[in-house]
């Protein structure tokens, strides 16, 4: 039985941290099963310190760009995934064939202290994004 390719959009404020996290370990945990797109309700810019944690686990988010939502509004998605409560509040509306799914996560560029604690921070988030977005792929087909 052949399935087809899911299109996944991961929905945040500035399309520069969170967003752009789970739109990496999405599609590294989803292979060629999924299409993955990360969007913003405004465009902040791919945030470095995202960049260099997702290394640290061998993902590439370094190309990646920080997209606006109505950049892709000529796609049919089969999940919206808003990854802050404002994304989830200024949602755009979608076909009835998408889900929308909230999963709210702090937000680590608003975190304030040394490099370290920075670093920290991103990392506590990366963990928890990686870990949610794995359970999403494992359990894609009966969402």
């Amino acid at each position: 039985m052949v399935t087809r390719m899911k299109k996944i959009l991961v929905l945040c404020t500035g399309n520069s941290c969170r967003s752009q996290i789970a739109h990496g370990y999405l599609q590294h945990f989803g292979k060629d099963n999924v299409e993955v797109y990360s969007a913003g309700l405004e465009i902040h810019g791919l945030n470095p310190f995202a960049v260099g944690i997702m290394s640290e686990n061998g993902i590439d988010i370094s190309k990646n760009t920080s997209n606006h939502v109505d950049e892709y509004s000529n796609i049919t998605f089969d999940y919206v995934i808003t990854v802050c409560d404002n994304a989830k509040e200024a949602c755009p509306f979608f076909t009835t064939q998408t889900k929308t799914i909230h999963h709210s996560f702090e937000d680590p560029s608003k975190a304030s202290g040394t490099a370290k604690e920075l670093i920290a921070e991103f990392r506590k988030v990366r963990n928890q994004i990686k870990d949610y977005s794995k359970a999403f792929i494992e359990n894609l087909h009966s969402i």
